[in-house]
């Protein structure tokens, strides 16, 4: 079999990614831990952290003749320890380091070429040149504040963020739908954004605090459209709920750039998440910070 490309699941995540390829016509034909393997050219998946998208067999005889092959195609390389770990780690010793320090939010992703490989076999080599993701194994790491926000739910929206390339500028209008705690909008207040929370709880007293954070204690979906430069939502609701809403915003118009969750309940309802998908201009994605969720995001040009 010619593997042709290879998607990198979250763990907790192979079932989507499989189903979401099922459903696009595209066959794995195994798993490598959690990397689904397929004989297809690669499709876009939105619940794979990456794809590999050229993805070569090659044989690795010894430690030396894997990394000779490897750095004979291009400089950086990030492994999938899925296993054959000790001989993984002596082929990485003869690479040169790729250094995968966390991000200080918000600094931009890095723009170096990464490729990936992994040992499917003690003497077989697995590598792409090329991936969707300038990430090691799709993951981004930040540099955390264990002490400013409320919650922890400020990490996928940095994660969101990052992935798009594009933030709130300091002034410009936030809408955060479904706000409470606070995680999202004292995220978007330390950008200096003037952020508008929407969330019948109140914020935390510190977050609502925070210089251009006004509170509004009312219902996301009570919410008449109003002009924003940024919509935010990470409201806990049934997906094709949240799907009317986005309808809805962009139909008036009112949001420049909107970024969403989409949490499911139960199965995932991978008809929905198609639906978002094609929302002209919307971009979705399961980032490393997110759990049964994906995040959509539709940004002006």
């Amino acid at each position: 079999m010619t593997i042709r490309a290879a998607y990198l699941a979250h763990e907790g995540f192979a079932a989507e990614v499989e189903e979401e390829l099922r459903r696009a016509g595209r066959t794995i034909a195994a798993w490598h831990g959690l990397l689904a393997l397929s004989p297809d050219p690669p499709a876009p998946s939105a619940w794979a952290l990456e794809v590999w998208t050229d993805p070569r067999e090659m044989p690795a005889p010894s430690v030396k003749a894997a990394a000779d092959a490897l750095r004979g195609i291009q400089r950086n390389w990030a492994l999938y320890d899925a296993a054959h770990h000790r001989r993984c780690a002596l082929i990485t010793e003869r690479l040169p380091p790729v250094k995968a320090r966390p991000l200080a939010f918000p600094e931009a992703a890095p723009t170096a070429h990464l490729g990936a490989w992994t040992l499917l076999a003690p003497d077989r080599l697995l590598a792409s040149p090329t991936k969707t993701s300038p990430f090691v194994n799709g993951a981004v790491a930040f540099l955390e504040d264990r002490e400013g926000p409320p919650s922890r739910a400020y990490l996928k929206l940095w994660e969101a963020l990052t992935r798009l390339g594009r933030w709130p500028a300091p002034g410009e209008t936030c809408l955060d739908l479904g706000a409470a705690p606070g995680g999202w909008t004292w995220a978007l207040a330390k950008l200096g954004a003037q952020v508008t929370a929407v969330d019948k709880a109140p914020l935390d007293p510190a977050v609502a605090a925070m210089p251009g954070v006004t509170w509004r204690g009312e219902s996301a979906f009570g919410l008449a459209p109003e002009p924003v430069d940024w919509l935010f939502s990470d409201v806990i609701c049934y997906p094709a709920r949240l799907l009317a809403l986005v309808h809805r915003w962009i139909a008036a118009g009112a949001a420049r750039n909107l970024v969403c969750t989409i949490k499911f309940q139960g199965a995932t309802d991978h008809d929905v998440a198609a639906a978002f998908a094609a929302i002209p201009g919307a971009v979705l994605f399961h980032g490393a910070h997110n759990k049964h969720e994906l995040m959509v995001a539709r940004l002006a040009p």
